[in-house]
Order: structure tokens, then C-alpha cells, then sequence
């Protein structure tokens, strides 16, 4: 039986983090307001910090280590299935985003966190490992490749951006996103990609997993005071039409 691992103790109790619950967003409106509320952080001395957890129409987006080799699927397929690529100014490979996956932006001041990137990088794989272990999944992360690994394929990716200090992107955890889109791309290229709801007998409630996200990224950020919402007063909702499946 797995045991969720204890996250590391912080030298400040009172950190607080704002979390907002967006459901489905266009990613463009996402990354706006990530870059917006990064700004505004920038500017603030404590080490406080923002959570934004949302799920995205289908779309692939290509990192920094992307190569639009790693788009499996033709032009012509892509327009029809009314799925966009972009370059975005992240590190990470190219990932497919669809419903029923998890997008976790953590929006936090690293440097009054006292964490570098690859720290920040730990951190957040490992509240994603524990998600997985307390839904009885086995995952782990591995040193020299970013993201979360089960048995059967890589389960979350990570890629995320840094600008004065403040992080943007994250990662992003396939809970019960149709395989059809996960096909589309080659994010670690040779390694299969796979979901949560796959490697479990029974289904997965996307609010369990939600708040088992937030529960697990505040504690190895060492928030102890957690404070969420649902929206955002900057966002704006998706107006797209979501196809039902790839």
C-alpha cells in the first residue's frame, strides 16, 4: 500500500495562497491572466502566492524543448478538428491540452520562497505524485526528465516559465482526458502517454482530483493558510465550441 510523502517543513507558517478553481478556459485566456497576476506578485514583498487550476478546449502548445516534429497529427486533421498549435514562452515539450486534464499553474515568488527552478520543479512533481498515490495510483518523477511516470506512460507533463522571479505555466495531469488527444503529440518522444482514469478499476471525480491538487501543492509549498474561489473577476470565459472526443 503506498504512502503519500511528507512534505518538506518551511521556514514561514503563515504563508498564504490564493486558489482559483476557473473550470474550462480558452488557454490564451489563462496565460493572460497568469501573466497579469505574475505582474502584479512582482511587485508585492511577502511570500504569498497564486494556485490556478482549469481545464482547456483541445489545443497543443509547443515549449521551449518542442519540435513541431513532435505534432503527430497533419495540418489538414488539426483544422478540421478545430485544434490550434502555439509556441509558448515555457520550457517544456508539446503537450495537448483537452478536457479532463488538469492544467496547475502555480503562480509563486521563488525568491521569497528561497527556491530555485529546480527546486520549484520538485516540488511541484511531487504534490503531483502524491495526488496519484492517494488515488491508488504508483507514479514517481525521475531527476532527468521533467514530469510524473507510471508504469504505463507518463501521466503529467511539466513546463513551466520564470520572469523577476515569478513562476507561470506548470503542469498538467491527465485525469480523464480522451487518449484520442493525447495521441496527437509526442511529449517525451519513444515514452506513451496515459490518465489517471486508465490506470484505475473505478472512476475518478475530477473534484476530487482537484482538491487533492491543492491540497498537496500548498503542503509542499509550505501554505498553511489556503483560501479558494471559484473564477476570476479578470477572466474570461471560453467561448469555443468543444468537441466531444479526438
Amino acid at each position: 500500500m503506498m504512502s503519500s510523502r511528507r512534505a518538506p517543513s518551511l521556514e514561514f507558517a503563515n504563508r498564504s495562497l490564493e486558489v482559483h478553481l476557473l473550470g474550462l478556459v480558452d488557454f490564451t485566456s489563462a496565460l493572460a491572466l497568469q501573466e497579469r497576476l505574475a505582474f502584479d506578485l512582482g511587485d508585492e514583498t511577502s511570500p504569498a502566492g497564486v494556485l490556478l487550476i482549469a481545464e482547456h478546449p483541445p489545443g497543443i502548445t509547443l515549449g521551449r524543448d518542442a519540435s513541431s516534429q513532435h505534432v503527430l497529427a497533419d495540418a489538414e486533421t488539426l483544422a478540421r478538428r478545430e485544434i490550434p498549435v502555439n509556441w509558448v514562452g515555457r520550457g517544456g515539450p508539446a503537450i495537448c491540452h483537452a478536457p479532463g486534464q488538469l492544467a496547475i499553474y502555480p503562480i509563486l515568488p521563488l525568491d521569497r520562497l528561497g527556491l530555485g527552478l529546480e527546486e520549484f520543479r520538485r516540488r511541484l512533481e511531487s504534490a503531483v505524485v502524491d495526488v496519484c498515490h492517494e488515488l491508488r495510483v504508483a507514479a514517481k518523477r525521475r531527476e532527468s526528465e521533467p514530469g510524473v511516470w507510471t508504469r504505463y506512460g507518463q501521466v503529467a507533463q511539466f513546463g513551466a516559465a520564470v520572469r523577476s522571479w515569478v513562476t507561470t505555466h506548470g503542469m498538467f495531469l491527465n485525469v480523464t482526458t480522451d487518449p484520442g488527444f493525447l495521441k496527437l503529440v509526442a511529449s517525451t518522444p519513444g515514452e506513451r502517454a496515459t490518465t489517471l482514469q486508465s490506470l484505475r478499476l473505478a472512476p475518478v471525480s475530477m473534484n476530487q482530483v482537484r482538491e487533492s491538487v491543492v491540497r498537496h501543492v500548498a503542503a509542499h509549498f509550505g501554505f498553511s493558510n489556503v483560501h479558494t474561489s471559484a473564477g476570476h473577476p479578470l477572466l474570461r470565459r471560453t467561448l469555443r465550441r468543444i468537441p466531444l472526443n479526438a
